[in-house]
């Protein structure tokens, strides 16, 4: 609200009649009322003649939840607290000022006797009945004048008196007693706002656009205030929701009446109420918890449309299949791409060296024909070939001297010799000499006191093999003939010599056994010490302190390529030699090993003895006729080929010309290695990358191979597709 006041006209400088005695207060009133009646009649005239535009205030300015010309009356027979200026919205006061005054609440029947009243030109007594305070109420004495705002922008001042609408009741015309003269600048009056447009000068109004416009701008869409519902408690809900079916349909909210209508003569129709502001039901005072479940995620594809805002097509078999080699298309990509590198930087396997002839070669001319004798057990081997046969149930059988075979070894291998050496010197002790004077026995005539060699020894030892002698060396070397004995046993373990037992070192005890097999290993070990090659291979022998010249037993080595070894005879043993013999094949010498036990057909021990020597000359005699050579692999042969591993194979060739030795009807095998050294993986024609060998040991031939072509690392077609 503000105050207006009037600009001071000569009617005011008049001098005004006085008032009778008589006169009453009210009627003043009443002249002045209708004197401001009659300016609001002429102004509604002129608003009238202005352009419709002008006259609809509504489409101009717009209330927060309704029209400026709209509120909610107050309840009816109670005064409002609310101060001159404010008024109240219906709901809880918000304490903002509004433009209206607050007790614009005269019914429409006391604003229609007023137009009435204008029209004659004198006010009504009903009008000013019903504008006449209730009884027991009265006029407020710190009423300020009313603002008034002019429909056509001037302000207006009227002297006037406050009035106090009540809910349409009328009050008695005569005037109480209690009456006093009003201070007509100090009066106040509250006027009803004619249907114009008011004066938009509150922060809170909003401005409304014009109908055209509205359906262009959605943004001055207007919203409603909907209030969030209090939480309510499970059981409650429960309690609202067992009771609603029962509980009575809620009223509707007493609308505003409507307002009077409009006097013929066009004066401004009451200010009509503002209806009452729906109460929402009592489901929605509260917000109510939810209880759904959380949903399951959708699949991406409609997740994706529904953040697009773009329905998810329909499904078929064809958009699925499209769908899928979409998705795993990018995948199989990756995985592809990801093992392509992972197979080119994995290592590559090994090359393997593989043969690719014929594993095995055959010597021409049959089978091969040994002239074996019909008693005892032997064995013939040429040494690094293989074996040329057996005869014999070959088992444990005694050896008889043979066994210094042994001792030589052991004394060689704890004690060795090389080149021209004769080893430590050793004095014979009593015990030596006096079993060098035993007749059943051979011996060697040695003296206590006298000092020989090593060597001197093992040439008595193996020559005229003394017994005497074969026990002196067992004592030098182990301490007693007990503990050589048992070195003998772990030596024989040592080359696999399973069947042989040693009791004694010189053999003289039937209890040594062994058989042809066991021998020939012995004889093979032993044979590799030149000094033992040298002394089995001597017919005769002076050794200085010992009269004359010792002959050999073995007379057998004065035959061509015949070299020894040892002789063995005894009544339980029979006739017993082992020999080593020698042939030339090829322009190199071969050695032959054999042996002969068990020769008895005789009636002497010599002549068993002889009978196996002549018996061993036969063996002799048909092996180095029979132990030839053969080419088995030509120089240029394919021999096989190196293997990549990824199926990539270059050949290789024998580099010269290489022989086995055999004899009719054997059988040699090859062997295709990398020579101690690492296949390559890349190499040039001619590269050497291994070699190929025939037989074992002293016997064992080879030549080298190597590389027919280039060796290329494998493509990457190949190491894209390997496997494994």
């Amino acid at each position: 609200m503000f105050k207006t006041l009037a600009p001071r006209t000569s009617e005011d400088d008049a001098p005004k009649p006085a008032a009778s005695p008589g006169e009453p207060e009210s009627e003043r009133l009443k002249a002045a009322v209708a004197a401001w009646v009659a300016s609001a009649d002429d102004d509604d005239s002129e608003r009238e003649s202005e352009p419709e535009s002008a006259a609809e205030p509504e489409d101009a300015v717009e209330a927060e939840p309704e029209s400026e010309l709209e509120r909610e009356p107050e309840s009816e027979g109670v005064e409002s607290d609310a101060p001159a200026g404010e008024e109240s919205t219906g709901e809880e006061s918000t304490g903002e000022a509004d433009e209206e005054p607050a007790d614009v609440s005269a019914d429409a029947s006391a604003e229609a006797a007023a137009d009435a009243s204008v029209e004659d030109g004198t006010p009504d007594e009903s009008w000013f009945a019903a504008r006449k305070p209730s009884e027991g109420e009265k006029p407020a004495a710190d009423d300020e004048p009313a603002d008034v705002e002019a429909t056509s922008g001037e302000a207006i001042s009227v002297e006037a008196i406050s009035v106090e609408a009540t809910s349409g009741e009328a009050t008695s015309g005569e005037p109480s007693v209690d009456d006093e003269p009003v201070d007509q600048p100090t009066a106040m009056f509250k006027i009803v706002r004619p249907p114009v447009a008011p004066a938009v000068d509150q922060p809170t109004t909003a401005l409304k656009l014009p109908p055209g416009l509205r359906e262009d701008f959605d943004s001055e869409r207007t919203s409603t205030f909907v209030p969030l519902r209090a939480d309510i408690p499970a059981e409650r809900k429960a309690e609202a929701a067992q009771a609603a079916p029962n509980a009575p349909q809620a009223q509707e909210a007493p609308k505003a009446p409507a307002p009077a209508p409009r006097a013929a003569t066009g004066a401004p129709k009451a200010p009509v109420a503002a209806e009452a502001a729906p109460v929402p039901p009592a489901s929605l005072v509260e917000a109510e918890r939810t209880r759904q479940q959380p949903l399951p995620p959708l699949p991406p594809l409609d997740l994706l449309a529904e953040l697009t805002n773009t329905p998810p097509p329909k499904p078929n078999a064809l958009r699925t299949t499209v769908r899928r080699v979409r998705i795993w298309t990018p995948l199989v990509v990756l995985l592809l791409i990801v093992f392509a590198i992972v197979q080119m930087v994995r290592p590559l396997p090994a090359p393997a060296l593989t043969l690719s002839a014929s594993p095995t070669f055959t010597f021409e001319g049959g089978a091969l024909k040994m002239p074996w004798p019909t008693e005892g057990q032997g064995a013939v081997e040429v040494e690094g070939v293989g074996s040329m046969g057996l005869y014999g149930p070959q088992k444990p059988a005694p050896i008889a001297s043979v066994t210094k075979t042994m001792t030589a070894y052991v004394i060689l291998r704890d004690h060795p010799l090389k080149g021209s050496q004769k080893g430590p010197e050793i004095e014979i002790d009593k015990k030596a000499a006096e079993q060098g004077k035993a007749e059943h026995e051979s011996t060697a005539a040695v003296q206590e006191g006298q000092t020989y060699t090593q060597k001197e020894l093992l040439e008595l030892l193996m020559i005229p093999s003394a017994n005497n002698v074969a026990r002196l060396l067992a004592r030098w070397d182990a301490g007693s003939e007990a503990a050589f004995v048992e070195k003998m046993n772990a030596a024989a373990k040592e080359l696999g010599m399973t069947q042989s037992t040693y009791t004694d070192p010189s053999g003289l005890l039937d209890s040594t056994v062994s058989t042809p097999r066991d021998q020939l290993k012995l004889a093979k070990a032993v044979m590799q010490y030149d000094v033992f090659r040298e002394i089995v291979n001597m017919p005769n022998v002076t050794v200085d302190g010992i009269p004359g010249r010792i002959e050999n037993n073995n007379n057998i080595l004065l035959e061509p390529g015949v070299s020894g070894i040892k002789t063995g005879s005894s009544t339980p043993a029979g006739g017993n030699l082992l020999w080593s013999a020698n042939t030339v094949v090829d322009g190199e010498t071969r050695r032959i090993l054999g042996i002969v036990m068990g020769a008895k057909d005789a009636d002497q021990l010599g002549e068993k003895l002889q009978l196996a020597i002549d018996n061993s000359l036969k063996l002799i005699q048909q092996a180095q006729k029979d132990v030839t050579s053969a080419a088995v692999v030509r120089k240029g042969q394919v021999l096989g080929y190196i293997d990549d591993g990824l199926g990539g194979r270059t050949p290789v060739v024998a580099t010269k010309e290489l022989k086995a030795i055999g004899w009719p009807g054997l059988q040699v095998k090859l062997e295709l290695t990398n020579g101690g050294k690492a296949v390559p993986h890349a190499g040039k024609a001619g590269d050497i990358v291994g070699q190929v060998s025939i037989g074992t040991g002293v016997g064992k031939v080879s030549a080298p191979v190597a590389l027919r072509s280039d060796l290329v690392e494998p493509g990457f077609d190949k190491k894209l597709t390997r496997l494994g």
